[in-house]
């Protein structure tokens, strides 16, 4: 565990997961830019990152339930303002060629993670906080015109599903959820295939999660500002 951090000094706390690269670096920076103190969460952390010189917690894969121990020793009794489910994994199965265990891998990092490192903090979260939950607008009914990438598309409408679940049932606790489709980005996910970089998603969604209140949890948001279609 690499530590690199001082007390919050009145400063709000951000907590990122899948921080290592991609989105999840780029958000790092934005909140360090923010004034935040930032806690970022990875498997392994990368030079990029580490070069942030701010707390990173190493070795959680969020698809196991027994790296939560550590993640919540290391968080403590530190509150938490934002929480920002960002960790998920992309893997294509089409018809025909169906692999199931990696669809069931999709499922267990990008629709059961999220609710494993929630709870795990729900200790740290207070009234007032927010949660936001990276999620896809490929995980919209609606919104499918291509088909394929069944266990992606499956593993974020179950996500999305959840979002709304967690939102109901954290409002009277004066949590906020934010459902968040950062774009079609450029790492290492999308095989630098995209129309925004990193640094623009990241800029959006720290944006859509300012905007974020009690009383639009739980809304399906894209990056830019529209509002997506279950």
């Amino acid at each position: 565990m690499q530590h690199n951090h001082t007390e919050t000094n009145g400063r709000q706390t951000v907590v990122i997961t899948g921080a290592n690269r991609g989105i999840g670096l780029a958000l790092c920076q934005q909140y360090i830019n923010r004034g935040f103190e930032v806690i970022a969460i990875c498997r392994t952390t990368s030079a990029e990152l580490s070069a942030l010189k701010i707390e990173i917690i190493q070795n959680i894969d969020v698809s196991h339930s027994n790296d939560l121990s550590h993640l919540v020793s290391s968080i403590n009794k530190r509150k938490i303002d934002i929480l920002i489910n960002n960790a998920g994994i992309l893997t294509s199965q089409p018809f025909g060629n169906f692999n199931y265990e990696a669809m069931l891998e999709q499922f267990q990092v990008n629709t059961l993670g999220p609710l494993r490192i929630t709870e795990a903090l729900h200790g740290s979260l207070k009234s007032g906080s927010k949660v936001a939950m990276i999620t896809s607008r490929m995980g919209s009914i609606a919104d499918n015109s291509s088909g394929g990438a069944y266990g992606y598309r499956m593993s974020k409408c179950a996500l999305n599903s959840a979002c709304k679940s967690l939102a109901i049932d954290l409002k009277p606790q004066d949590i906020a959820i934010a459902i968040l489709h950062p774009g079609w980005v450029e790492t290492d996910m999308t095989n630098r295939n995209g129309e925004i970089t990193a640094k623009i998603s990241a800029g959006r969604l720290t944006e859509r999660i300012e905007e974020l209140t009690i009383d639009n949890s739980g809304t399906f948001w894209h990056s830019n500002g529209e509002v997506l279609p279950w």
